[in-house]
C-alpha cells in the first residue's frame, strides 16, 4: 500500500515538475545549468527499480527540484509584478538571457542615425523612472542601459558605426535617466552598453525585424545572490 502511495505521489511531483519547467522555459528562463546539476547527481532517477526505498528517495528529489523551481518562478514573478505598470504604459517586459529587461523602441526615443532623444522618448523614460523611483526596492537596483541597432551598415559621420550608435543612444538614455532634473535616478546604481547589431530580437531581412532590432534594453542586473547558474537560488 505504502509502494502506491509512494508511486502516486511521485508522479504527481513529477508532472509538477514538468509544469514548472515548462512555464520557465516559455517565460525565457535558461534551466539547462540547473538541469544540468541535477543529472549530475549520484540519484538517476529514470532507472530506479520498484523497491520503496528507492520510489520514496526518488521522491524526495523531485520534491526538491519543484521546491527550487518554484523559487526560481517566483523570484522572476516578483519582479515583473514590480514593473507591471511599464506594461500597461506599452512597453514590453520580459525574461531574455535570464535578465529582467525593459525593452524601449529606438524608433520612438530617437530619429533615424541620431542619438538625441526626441520628446516623445523622453516622455517615455519619464514614466519609466517614475516607476522605478516610486519602488525602494526597484531604485536600489542596478540595471544597465543596452543600447542595439538593426545590421544596416553604418560608415563614417560622428558615430563612425554601429558600435558607436548602439553605445551613445544608450549614454544619452543613462545621462536622461540619472539627471537629477529628469530621471533622478541614483547614477552609481546605473551604467551602459552597446552591441550594435550582434544581438537581435527578430530577422534583419525585414522592415518590421530591423524595427524591433532598433531599440533600448534596460536590464535589472542580478544581485550576487540572483546569478542564474541558479545554484544559490536554488538550493
Amino acid at each position: 500500500t505504502r509502494l502506491a502511495e509512494v508511486q502516486r505521489e511521485l508522479e504527481e511531483t513529477k508532472a509538477r515538475v514538468d509544469k514548472l519547467e515548462a512555464d520557465l522555459v516559455a517565460a525565457g528562463v535558461d534551466i539547462s545549468k540547473l538541469n544540468q546539476d541535477l543529472a549530475s547527481r549520484n540519484t538517476e532517477l529514470s532507472t530506479l527499480s520498484a523497491t520503496l526505498e528507492e520510489r520514496e528517495k526518488a521522491l524526495a528529489e523531485y520534491k526538491k527540484r519543484a521546491q527550487q523551481l518554484e523559487r526560481i518562478k517566483q523570484r522572476f514573478e516578483q519582479l515583473r509584478k514590480k514593473l507591471e505598470e511599464l506594461t500597461s504604459l506599452g512597453l514590453a517586459v520580459k525574461i531574455r538571457n535570464n535578465r529582467m529587461i525593459i525593452s524601449l523602441p529606438g524608433d520612438v526615443l530617437f530619429a533615424s542615425g541620431s542619438d538625441k532623444l526626441n520628446k516623445e522618448g523622453e516622455g517615455i523614460l519619464d514614466k519609466v523612472a517614475g516607476v522605478i523611483n516610486g519602488d525602494p526596492s526597484l531604485r536600489s537596483r542596478y540595471y544597465q542601459v543596452a543600447g542595439h541597432t538593426d545590421s544596416q551598415p553604418l560608415r563614417g559621420g560622428v558615430f563612425q558605426d554601429n558600435w558607436g550608435l548602439s553605445l551613445m543612444r544608450a549614454r544619452q538614455v543613462l545621462l536622461y535617466l540619472i539627471d537629477p532634473e529628469h530621471g533622478a535616478l541614483p547614477a552609481t546604481r546605473w551604467s551602459a552598453s552597446g552591441y550594435a547589431d550582434i544581438d537581435p530580437v527578430a530577422s534583419n531581412d525585414s522592415d518590421e525585424g530591423r524595427q524591433q532590432n532598433r531599440r533600448c534594453e534596460l536590464v535589472v542586473v542580478p544581485s550576487a545572490e540572483e546569478m542564474l547558474d541558479l545554484k544559490s537560488l536554488a538550493e
